[in-house]
This record gives C-alpha cells, structure tokens and sequence, in this order.
C-alpha cells in the first residue's frame, strides 16, 4: 500500500501498478477509482457550472480509454508540396491576360557587361547570370480574388524536348542545401513562397501570394532566380526554355498567363546585343534576298573576259620559281631532261607567237576588199 498526501491533507490510498510490463492501459484503469475518489468530483453537479472541467472529466471516465489515442497520422507533411491541381502534359505558352488584364514588364538595363539581369523586348527573352536576383513587375487591370498566387514554371522550348521536366544539374544541385534544390526557379525575398511538383508530369513549379501595390505605385514585383546555367551539362544543356508565369486562385484556377524566353549565362548583356543584332542581320538579307529576285537577272561573264583572266593567271603562275629536292642521282638527271625539255618547248611556242603576229596581213575596214597579188586598184 502506498500513501500519499493531496488535495488539503486528504489522504488516498491506492495501488498503482508501476511494472514496465504493464500498458498504459492497466495503468489508466487503475487510476480510475483514484481520481473518482475525489470529494469535488463527487460533489453535486450545481456547484459546477455547465460545459466546466467537471463535465469533459466525467465524459473521459465513462467512455474508458482510447486505444487510438495516442497513434500518430499517417499523412505527414512534406517540404515539396504536390499542387492542387492536375496539370497537362504538354503546358500552353501562349500569353493569356484574361478578365483582369494580366501583364508583365522588366526593368531597362541595357547591355553593358556589367549588368546581371536584362530584358530584351524584340525578343522577349530574359537574359540573366545564374543566382541573380531578376525582377519582373506585375500589373493587373482590376482588383484580384482574395488569396491569388503567381505560379512560376520552366518548360523547353523546342517540340523535341517539351515533354522532358526542367530541373538542375547534378553538380548544382549537389552544392545547395535547401529542401527544394533540385527546382530551377526560385523566389528571393518572400517566406511565403512554396515549392510543389506534379504527381503525374513531375512537373516542378514555384507560387507566391498575390500582394496589392504600395501607395503611389500600379506595379506588383516577383523577385525570381535561375539556379542554373543554359550550358550546363546534365540540365538544361544548350536547349532554350520558357518560363510561364500564370496568375491563379487558391484553388487553381487560371486567370492570366505570361510567357518569355530565359537565357542563363556569364555576361547577359553581351549575349543579348549579339543575338539581336543577328536577327537584324536575318532580316536585312531576307529583304535583299527578295529584292534581287524581282530585279532582272544579271548579265553573264563573257568568255573573252574569261580567257583573259585565265591567261593572265597563267603567265603569274609561270614566273613563279619552285625548289624540288629529288633523292638520287638517276632520278635527278631525269627530272632535269624533263625540265630542260619543258624549257625549250616554252621557247619554241614564244617564237611561234611572235612570228605569226608578224607576219599577219592587215585586215582592213569594213566595205573594204583586200587586193591580190598582180591586181590593181579601181584609182590606178
């Protein structure tokens, strides 16, 4: 028997079983009769007023005990959240403001090479350096539901590749070590942002809550990051991606998509004044292309013109002088009869040349007849 003092000097007197080998359920049964030999519980029920301690007390020891109360849920939750909704296999990128008038602008940097985020508009591309932060302002046309989001994800761009999900490469995602590591796109500056990844695409993509502008401004921004090079081999690897930007409700449901081109890499300023000017230069020579094939054709070379070309190349070519080493007296003095007979062939044709350019007869005018040997002219 164990005694113990509670409850201003009342004594109670109970066995507790404390052996290991007991459940906690004999251990709660056991407790029972002590606690209901407790004068206040034992009190008539209009000192306690309703919905008290008194009532949910006495509920627990009629029910008995729970054997599921103290087991732990099954679902546990996770840091990379599923999305809410089924996305498609192959997403749409093609821009949609919808009823609220969802649009999208990037701050004017230039092309210096100092720059680490800038936005080229002939192009609609983004050209940015891996881990920087790039801004991109939102703007609505009307007051959005409560509880919109902004949800970022990368796809490829070309046919071939838009089935496969944009994720890092294997190096970068080694080196970080945040939970969502292995997610291209990241939103600096919010701790409400979450990460999620599709169940049945693989899909991964980034929301933000929707913020209404400060006072004196129209424009929402998203700080977004490119955790990964375009060069990057076992990542993107040189294929060109597309970021859609759609502006959902919690449950979502679309209200407006945007969609641009990003290009990660060391210098963007540079990349992107060399591309643009590669496509000003596409589109001059398709110009010029056109023109020439609507002019008139133009005139072919004469073969006069073609002769005379050929002969003043060769008469170049003949002055030149070649050394050739020759092993082997034999083949040496073989070489030498051909080269001094090629000599005297080339004299030979000179003479010739030069005696048939004397001995050509004057043509004359035209309306004019050569006179023969022994004739006279008409005056004489």
């Amino acid at each position: 028997m164990m005694e113990k003092q509670c409850f201003e000097g009342l004594s109670l007197s109970q066995d507790l079983p404390l052996s290991q080998d007991d459940s906690f359920k004999e251990i709660w049964s056991g407790l029972i009769p002590c606690i209901a030999t407790i004068p206040t519980l034992t009190a008539p029920q209009e000192a306690w007023p309703a919905g008290t301690m008194y009532d949910s007390l006495s509920q627990v020891l009629n029910e008995g005990f729970d054997e599921n109360l103290f087991e732990l849920s099954t679902e546990m939750p996770t840091t990379d959240s599923v999305t809410p909704y089924p996305s498609s296999t192959v997403p749409v990128t093609t821009d949609h403001p919808g009823e609220y008038g969802f649009q999208l602008r990037f701050q004017k940097s230039g092309t210096a090479k100092s720059v680490t985020s800038t936005y080229s508009e002939s192009l609609n591309k983004l050209y940015c350096q891996l881990a920087k932060t790039s801004p991109v302002e939102v703007l609505v046309g009307k007051e959005l539901p409560l509880g919109a989001v902004f949800r970022a994800t990368a796809v490829y761009k070309k046919t071939e590749h838009v089935a496969e999900v944009v994720r890092r490469c294997p190096h970068h995602q080694n080196e970080d070590a945040a939970e969502h590591r292995s997610h291209l796109i990241r939103v600096e500056g919010s701790q409400r942002a979450q990460y999620f990844e599709d169940l049945h695409t693989k899909r991964q993509s980034v929301t933000v809550p929707y913020e209404p502008p400060q006072l004196g401004s129209e424009i929402t921004t998203i700080l977004l990051s490119f955790m990964c090079n375009s060069s990057c081999m076992g990542g993107m690897n040189r294929r060109p991606i597309l970021t859609i930007l759609t502006l959902e409700t919690p449950e979502g449901l679309v209200l407006g998509r945007r969609c641009f081109e990003v290009r990660v890499c060391a210098c963007p300023g540079r990349d992107r004044k060399s591309e643009e000017e590669s496509k000003t230069k596409m589109q001059s020579g398709t110009k010029q292309t056109k023109k020439r094939k609507s002019g008139p054709p133009a005139p072919a070379p004469s073969t006069s013109s073609k002769k005379s070309k050929l002969a003043s190349s060769a008469e170049e070519e003949d002055k030149d002088v070649y050394v050739l080493r020759v092993r082997g007296r034999e083949r040496y003095e073989m070489f030498k009869k051909l080269n001094d007979g090629q000599e005297l062939l080339d004299k030979e044709n000179k003479t010739k040349t030069k005696v048939s350019v004397k001995h050509e007869p004057a043509v004359p005018s035209s309306g004019k007849r050569l006179l023969q040997r022994g004739e006279r002219s008409d005056s004489d």
